[in-house]
């Protein structure tokens, strides 16, 4: 009974979406997508899902065993629940699909989507530093250095040898993440190449589609996206990060010259096909669920020979 009333207010709440004037607008915007620019635009966010898979590969290359269709599947999945589930709760998708699919540690795989997240966030920073209008050169240079000095401090001293775990119970507690973080930050061989290929690509198919939706040209395209980033990788997000997406692209785009409706407009026609992209994605891997060979008792453990030899 729950679910059926849940069902008919969802349905409730689309025809009434959809009765609005606005939505017909939203279908003009949409019309401008050819099928030349959407599959550019498709082939981008599959390269986007593809530098993910490689990333999570590179630093899970002792738990995934070769099987790197089993990590494309958990970044596939991951992705779509962080699109759907309010206020980041999708999040906690990594860690959980990485015990279940591998069985890496929870802390390790919490340490790791920690990490990941710092990672995007610092690459994105120095991508707005880089190109905010009218930033003084000063300024910016100095806020390109202190990313640049915190991103290569922070996984130094997480890996410095400490006595927090002597410090008592929550010492202890803080002392485990730390250790996990570090561990985090020593595996990966390529994460930084992998985080700025996986940039790269995904602002500059939104910047592609967006500029296609506001018939403008790639620089306002990829303010808006950028902009629509620097809302996503806020902490605390609305239902599937609709509201703070659209304003994030929409200020971005006033200093263009688009008024801020017209960017509302286009960011939210973006919005709806990356969050159609992310929703086919996730559900082709929900239909896989053996993705790759599964690995053999040894590379399960890749530790259990030296065990049983300390053993003996």
């Amino acid at each position: 009974m729950k679910r059926a009333i849940a069902i008919l207010l969802s349905l409730g709440l689309l025809g009434w979406f959809l009765a609005d004037a606005r939505w017909q607008t939203l279908g003009t915007a949409l019309s401008r997508l050819t099928p030349a620019i959407v599959a550019v635009a498709v082939a981008g966010f599959a390269a986007s899902y593809l530098l993910r898979a490689l990333r999570v590969y590179d630093e899970f290359r002792r738990d995934a065993a070769g099987r790197f269709g089993a990590c494309l599947r958990i970044v596939l999945m991951h992705n779509a629940m962080v699109n759907i589930v309010p206020f980041r709760g999708g999040e906690a998708a990594f860690p959980v699909l990485l015990q279940r699919t591998f069985g890496t540690p929870l802390p390790r795989a919490i340490a790791s989507l920690f990490w990941f997240r710092l990672q995007d966030a610092l690459v994105v920073g120095m991508v707005a530093v880089a190109v905010w209008p009218e930033l003084p050169l000063a300024l910016r240079v100095a806020g390109l250095v202190a990313l640049a000095v915190f991103a290569w401090g922070l996984p130094r001293w997480a890996r410095k040898p400490h006595d927090w775990a002597e410090r008592g119970a929550l010492a202890g507690k803080l002392a485990k993440l730390r250790n996990a973080f570090g561990e985090s930050t020593r595996h990966a061989r390529c994460g930084w190449l992998w985080t700025v290929s996986n940039w790269s690509v995904k602002l500059a198919a939104q910047a592609w589609l967006l500029a296609a939706l506001l018939s403008t040209g790639m620089p306002e395209g990829a303010a808006g996206a950028l902009g629509a980033e620097l809302a996503a990788i806020l902490p605390i997000q609305g239902v599937a990060g609709f509201g703070t997406y659209e304003a994030g692209a929409a200020a971005a785009l006033l200093p263009a010259g688009i008024a801020f409706g017209d960017g509302l407009q286009a960011a939210l026609a973006l919005h709806l096909f990356v969050i159609a992209c992310a929703l086919s994605a996730g559900a082709l891997a929900w239909l896989f669920p053996n993705a790759g060979p599964a690995p053999t008792a040894s590379a399960a453990n890749p530790h259990s020979s030296s065990e049983s030899a300390s053993r003996s």
